[in-house]
């Protein structure tokens, strides 16, 4: 992920935040609950276009959807960075996910792992990279506000409070029982042929 040649440089090039992108950028928010479980999904696209591609250096200079400029060294992992050409698009589709899961009266210890993976594009295809990752941490619910609809969970490193916004949901919780957090985020960076220019109208 950290290693990605444009995972970062759209949002740079973008010049904010992936969600704070529209209209300019593609997205949408999706929540999903069933009795002691929720989840709430975050899905976005960017399109930059390339301006200049330094290949000595292995830089590009790319312009995102709001006019940003910003020039970005290219990662190894691009095997294919002879193949980028000014004028290409490069997109970015990315989407995030966080779930919570109650374990009623949960005995397990207070943990937090994490797993990541990435793929690149095979030598003569379109350059292309994708990456994701996994978090999962298990908490003690260690305080519940009804009223005010807010839960304490004390985590392997920290403890946080947490707003929930559905009543049914925080009337299940307890001090005592567990929450399993799962965040899961997935990039893909892709570069898109440059889109034709229209033919000037004759009369």
């Amino acid at each position: 992920m950290r290693k990605l040649l444009l995972s970062a440089a759209l949002v740079a090039a973008a010049s904010a935040p992936v969600f704070a992108q529209k209209p300019d950028a593609t997205g949408a928010t999706v929540t999903t609950t069933t009795p002691g479980k929720g989840t709430i999904t975050n899905m976005a696209k960017i399109t930059a276009s390339v301006e200049a591609i330094d290949a000595a250096a292995r830089t590009v200079t790319l312009k995102g959807p709001r006019g940003k400029v910003v020039t970005l060294a290219v990662a190894p992992e691009v095997k294919n960075f002879a193949q980028v050409k000014v004028g290409d698009r490069v997109v970015v589709r990315y989407a995030e996910a966080l779930t919570l899961e109650l374990k009623k009266g949960g005995k397990e210890l207070r943990q937090r792992s994490e797993r990541e993976g990435s793929e690149t594009a095979q030598l003569g295809e379109r350059p292309a990279a994708a990456a994701g990752r996994q978090i999962t941490v298990i908490a003690d619910v260690t305080a519940v506000d009804r009223k005010k609809q807010v839960v304490t969970l004390r985590g392997p490193k920290q403890t946080v409070e947490l707003k929930l916004r559905d009543p049914k949901q925080i009337k299940l919780l307890n001090v005592g029982d567990q929450v399993e957090a799962t965040y899961q985020e997935a990039m893909a960076v892709s570069v898109e042929p440059a889109p034709k220019a229209k033919a000037p109208v004759t009369k």
